[in-house]
């Protein structure tokens, strides 16, 4: 079956560009494991009450 168009998912790709960028971070690292706040600075979350968003928005933050 041929499509006119190519279809994309843009959650989709956004996850793994976020897959890409864990495991270049995790290829980076001298120790065996990401901690907690290295996976958070990866994926740009930003925590409840750090002052970046309102209270219960978390902008950009990407769920880990």
């Amino acid at each position: 079956m041929a499509r006119g168009s190519a279809v994309q998912d843009h959650v989709a790709l956004a996850e793994i560009d976020l897959c890409g960028e864990l495991i270049i971070a995790a290829s980076n690292t001298t120790h065996e494991r990401l901690t907690t706040d290295e996976i958070d600075e990866v994926l740009r979350v930003v925590t409840p009450g750090a002052g970046e968003a309102p209270e219960g928005r978390t902008g950009d933050a990407r769920p880990v």
